[in-house]
């Protein structure tokens, strides 16, 4: 098991990383919209609206996996968490032009408030490159 780490996405608030790539796999953590530069120590701001957001949390999630040595295209599940079923448009049509015609299995989870009132939280798995 790795412990993924890379300063261009958002670093770890709590007790988790970033990603672990274990058995074939990464397992990217949560990742909420935060706008870069982010630096360790340091909570930058939201991104304002959902799809900034999802925008936000995706450029970070991507930073992830090609830190790992992949990529969206290497994606095989994906949830989505947002606190409002109202979202949903919006957010998905970000989601789907950043993914393209990749379509790794998703779940879209309404669910109550996100922490520091985030409209968007987005964790995956990926297939991992061969070592």
């Amino acid at each position: 098991m790795d412990i993924l780490y890379t300063p261009h996405a958002t670093p770890p608030a709590g007790h988790y990383s970033q990603a672990v790539r274990a058995n074939g796999f990464i397992f990217v953590s949560g990742q909420l919209g935060f706008l870069p530069p982010v630096r360790p120590g340091e909570r930058p701001p939201l991104a304002q609206g959902a799809a900034a957001q999802t925008e936000a949390a995706l450029r970070s999630l991507a930073a992830i996996l090609e830190a790992a040595g992949a990529s969206l295209a290497s994606v095989v599940n994906v949830t989505v968490y947002i606190p409002d079923v109202g979202l949903w448009n919006e957010v998905n049509s970000v989601y789907e032009r950043s993914f393209g015609e990749h379509r790794p299995a998703r779940a879209m989870v309404p669910t109550r408030d996100l922490h520091y009132g985030a409209l968007v939280e987005i964790s995956a798995i990926a297939v991992a490159p061969p070592a």
